[in-house]
Parts: C-alpha cells; structure tokens; sequence
C-alpha cells in the first residue's frame, strides 16, 4: 500500500471559522499582495485578516493554529518582499487599529504597533522628549521598528524600550520585558519569537523640543535629497556592516563601487539616486528584485570579501519568509555579469 502525502490545510479550511469571530469588514478573499507592500509587487493571498483589536488578533491566530493554515503577520508591508506567485495562506495585518499614544511626564511612552513610525516620533518630540529622532524618517509600522530594532545614525529604537506586549501564534498573550528582548543591532529575540508585538513601553530622556523639532527636519531634508521618493521602494535593502563601513562605508557606497548605482534587471533598478534602494519603475516581478540583490551581494564581495545582509525578507508562496539574500542566492537568481542593464 502507498504513503498518501497528508494534505496541506488551505485558507478555504480555516474561512468559515474565521467568518464567526471575526467582523465582515475584518476578512477579505483573494487580495493582491501588490497592494500591500511598499515595493508594489506580489500576487494574490487567499485571505487576509486586518483585526480591529488584540480580541480579534488572539481569536483569528487561535482558528489559525488549530487549523494547521500557513499564515504570516505584515505591518504595513515595509522590507518585505511578496512573490509573483502570491501565498496560498493567511495574512495577517497588524495596522491603523492599533496605532494608540500615550506620553507621562516622567518620559514614559506606551504606543501601539500599527503607528506609523514617522508619527510616532513626532508624538515624542511633542511630548519633550529626546531619543527617538533619529528614526523620523524611517517608513514603516513601530512593531516593525521594534523588533528589528529600526533606527538610522547607528542607532537603534531597542536603546529605548522597556517592554512589549504580544500575541503568541496559539492567542495567548504575554508581556515581555527588554531582558528578555536582546537587542542588537537591527537585530531582536522578537524575530525569531513566533509572537506578533501589539505595543510597546518606552523611556526618553527630556528635551528641548523646539530643538527637536529643527533636528527632525534636518534628518527629513537630508533623506530627501538622497533617497528615491516618486518610484516604489521598501527602503534600505542591505544592513549596514561594521567591517564593510570601516572599508568602504554604507552599503549604498559599496554598491557604487560595485559599478551597479541604476543598473536594472527588468522593471528592477538599483536606484540611480542611493545604491542602497532598489526601486520598481512600474512591473518590476519579485525575480527581478532578487536577481539584483543577488547580483550586489556578489559584485561587493568581490569587491570586498564581505557579504552583506538584506534588511528585506522574502515571502515564499508557502509561506516561508526568509532573508531576501539568502532567497538571492539561488542559483536562478544569480544575474550573470554583463546581463544587467541600463533603462
């Protein structure tokens, strides 16, 4: 008698539990993933689930697990990666719903992880508090900044965190302390977790906030005059290494050095503006994308003999999420040199 595979359980197995807890407007079928991300690139997901409370977050990842449904958690689509093929899964967006502020006199913050970054530090400098200005230009969700420990300046958030608050992927919940959290650089045990964040408790130091304010507009000034901003981007794509930058400097310079600044591979291009964004000038495929961070992470170690890391990650059609470099390096991936090209 033959092995018969056991079946993958579909999104279609988990809908109709889904549908009891959680609102209509709560739910959606066959969403284009191209409208979720910021690189403006994906298929379709067979569901996605935008909870309006951490109620409804507990309850839908509770139907997920005793389901078995691949699934995946997305703030606002910031360093991710969506593939041309879609995700024959569950999506989870943790956004505006829990996007709460609150500031004490005494420099103590608690803000919930669907706010926007930009908004978020702006809040704190309105409060008259120093610490997190330097991310004032950073896009995306702050459950994002704090558990990749976003930050720009060689800076981090985690420097400020005291504790967050999260949804484990079987509903429970729990709070965790900064001990606990081991934050490094644009690094945290909350990557590897298997936890949503839904806030976050910090401290700042007091401020002028006058001056403040003049700070985060220098930082904005200086991001616009050297960061693409009309075409469709996720940011930064490469981590800032110590050893690269004592060599040469950012990954962006390094990238120049390569001789790829505005190379492109399909509608993909490595921005003629910062080598350090890779930018999609209308149809560009998640293939594209990979094949040119393949095509710099081999070009600058060549150069160099360092391999740099991507901020971005890859969602697989089957749910696996991984490191965009890691995904880069398959072979099919790799561009050949001299098969780039100049739009």
């Amino acid at each position: 008698m033959l092995d018969v595979p056991a079946r993958r359980p579909t999104a279609g197995s988990a809908l109709t539990r889904l549908h009891q807890v959680l609102a209509a407007d709560e739910l959606s079928r066959d969403v284009a993933l191209a409208g979720l991300g910021r690189w403006r690139i994906g298929g379709p997901a067979d569901l996605v689930v935008t909870p309006r409370s951490t109620e409804s977050l507990a309850a839908a990842l509770r139907v997920i697990a005793e389901t078995g449904v691949p699934h995946v958690v997305i703030g606002d689509g910031s360093n991710l990666l969506f593939d041309d093929e879609g995700f024959r899964g569950v999506v989870v967006r943790v956004g505006r719903a829990f996007g709460g502020f609150a500031a004490k006199p005494d420099g103590h913050v608690e803000a919930g992880a669907g706010l926007w970054v930009p908004s978020f530090v702006r809040q704190v400098i309105e409060a008259g508090l120093a610490g997190a200005t330097h991310a004032i230009g950073i896009p995306g969700t702050l459950g994002g900044l704090v558990t990749m420990n976003g930050g720009s300046q060689r800076r981090g958030i985690g420097e400020n965190v005291l504790s967050v608050d999260v949804v484990k992927r079987d509903g429970t919940r729990r709070r965790i302390d900064r001990t606990e959290l081991r934050y490094s650089y644009r690094a945290s045990a909350l990557q590897d977790a298997g936890a949503i964040v839904v806030a976050a408790r910090f401290r700042f130091e007091p401020g002028d906030r006058h001056a403040l304010r003049r700070e985060a507009i220098g930082i904005l000034a200086a991001r616009r005059a050297k960061f693409p901003r009309v075409r469709a981007n996720c940011g930064s794509v490469f981590v800032s290494d110590p050893k690269l930058y004592s060599l040469i400097g950012p990954p962006g310079l390094a990238i120049e050095r390569a001789g790829l600044k505005g190379f492109a591979i399909g509608d993909a291009q490595i921005s003629p503006d910062h080598a350090n964004f890779i930018v999609n000038n209308g149809q560009a495929r998640s293939a594209d994308v990979l094949a040119l961070i393949g095509l710099a992470r081999e070009r600058v170690r060549a150069l160099t003999g360092i391999a740099m890391d991507a901020e971005v990650r890859h969602l697989a059609p089957d749910g696996v999420m991984r490191p965009a470099h890691e995904v880069a390096a398959v072979p099919r991936f790799i561009q050949p040199p001299g098969q780039e090209h100049r739009p």
